[in-house]
């Protein structure tokens, strides 16, 4: 249970030093074999699996660090404030969970969020702008 508590807090907080935990967690759990036909799968053995995808993973979790557009753009890391935030402008948070498939896809929706953010203390974004 402390591993698995340990991998949710590296997949939440993403530190800098992360992926060399996950090495270090996956190494504990290398040994677990996967079962031979008919047998029930361990729970080392799914441990281990967890882990190998987190890892696998690791960095697409903080491509966001390192991000950079054609324009010299940069993506900023977000916490749950900011996801509030994007949360009132546009239920936009749930594509950025899935992601995107496209990189431009993912620079004209961040610019959209903080041109539409930007008025929300004036009484709004004038929407009617975006359909000329």
């Amino acid at each position: 249970m402390t591993d698995l508590d340990r991998l949710k807090e590296l997949v939440a907080r993403r530190p800098v030093d992360g992926e060399k935990e996950l090495e270090a967690l996956y190494q504990q759990y290398a040994c677990a074999t996967p079962p031979k036909k008919g047998e029930t799968v361990s729970v080392a053995y799914r441990i281990r699996l967890l882990i190998l995808d987190r890892w696998n993973l690791w960095k697409r979790l903080v491509m966001y660090r390192q991000w950079q557009g054609s324009g010299g753009e940069h993506l900023d890391g977000t916490n749950n404030r900011c996801e509030q935030a994007i949360g009132n402008w546009i239920k936009e948070r749930y594509r950025t969970m899935r992601g995107y498939k496209r990189e431009e896809s993912a620079v004209g929706v961040s610019r959209l969020l903080v041109w539409a953010g930007n008025h929300t203390l004036r009484g709004g974004a004038p929407l009617v702008l975006l359909l000329k």
